[in-house]
């Protein structure tokens, strides 16, 4: 990967979620959906089988907490970072273990309340797209203990489940969509996490490079179409279908700039699940379920 400078890094930082009221925070946990098991068994196995040790967790843009409390089970304390008010109320509210897993407001930039050398994971779940990565790789670097993993996740473009009937009419609707309502809407983050972050930059590609991270560690898994990159997404209804998509940054900036639609038939989303429950009824399918894949990859790289 060619060097990238720490201007170009940054140029794609995005506040949509730092600004999270309450009721933002809590439809965030209500309706996002979790990971697949195996993409934590596969984080933690890689981070077991590179020597990383489990007395600490440090989950970085934790939103509402799904992937913190998903991995603190393997570790002795863990800890949930956010710079949005409401999204560390809202994990807080959900965290019935304090004793081991404790949430507070910070960005991924500024760590200055994690000890130097005290954590053995970083994690940061469809998140390192917003971060300043030249200041997020250099505290990553201070509080990471030597030979200490980062494992960075995005969810990639979901696909039609192609034995759908009317699946090649409804991602064409889906494409159309994208382009003619949500393209507007999407800043750079987005279209680093639709492809798997192939281009997300490494602190090795930083100018200046950020030391102290072994660039031979880096290992980049990617969950295709055929597996299971989010739990339970075989089958959405329609109306889970469309609280999902409520959850996504650029359906968030089309309604705040289209405040007077939302909740109408003219809203973002009603717009295209109203196009979707045609197509479904056309090719005859009774219960009006949507089915599809979610892929998604999986960066993991290590400390010296």
């Amino acid at each position: 990967m060619a060097s990238v400078s720490a201007a170009a890094a940054n140029s794609f930082k995005d506040k949509t979620f730092t600004t999270s009221t309450d009721d933002q925070g809590k439809n965030y946990a209500q309706h996002r959906p979790n990971y697949h098991p195996s993409v934590y068994e596969h984080i933690v196995d890689h981070h077991k089988a590179t020597g990383g040790k489990f007395d600490s967790l440090l989950d970085v843009g934790c939103g509402p907490g799904l992937a913190t409390f998903s991995l603190a089970p393997h570790f002795t304390h863990a800890r949930g970072i956010d710079p949005s008010p409401a999204m560390i109320s809202t994990a807080q509210s959900l965290n019935t273990f304090p004793e081991t897993i404790t949430f507070h407001t910070s960005p991924a930039e500024d760590m200055s309340a994690i000890p130097t050398s005290s954590v053995d994971l970083i994690t940061a779940a469809n998140a390192a797209h917003w971060f300043d990565l030249p200041r997020f790789w250099s505290e990553a670097a201070r509080v990471l203990k030597p030979g200490g993993s980062v494992a960075l996740w995005a969810t990639m473009r979901a696909v039609t489940h192609p034995d759908l009937p009317n699946a090649g009419k409804i991602e064409t609707a889906l494409s159309r969509h994208r382009e003619e309502y949500l393209a507007p809407f999407k800043v750079e983050g987005n279209l680093m996490s639709q492809d798997g972050y192939k281009h997300l930059a490494m602190p090795w590609a930083i100018d200046p490079p950020i030391n102290g991270f072994n660039k031979s560690s880096f290992n980049r898994r990617i969950w295709e179409p055929d597996e299971r990159f989010l739990a339970g997404e075989d089958a959405y209804s329609l109306d889970d279908f469309e609280k999902t998509m409520g959850t996504m940054s650029p359906v968030v900036r089309w309604r705040e700039a289209n405040p007077e639609k939302v909740g109408t038939e003219e809203d973002v989303v009603r717009v295209l699940r109203n196009e979707i429950e045609g197509l479904l009824r056309e090719g005859g399918v009774q219960d009006l379920v949507l089915r599809g894949r979610v892929p998604g990859a999986v960066l993991m790289l290590k400390k010296g």
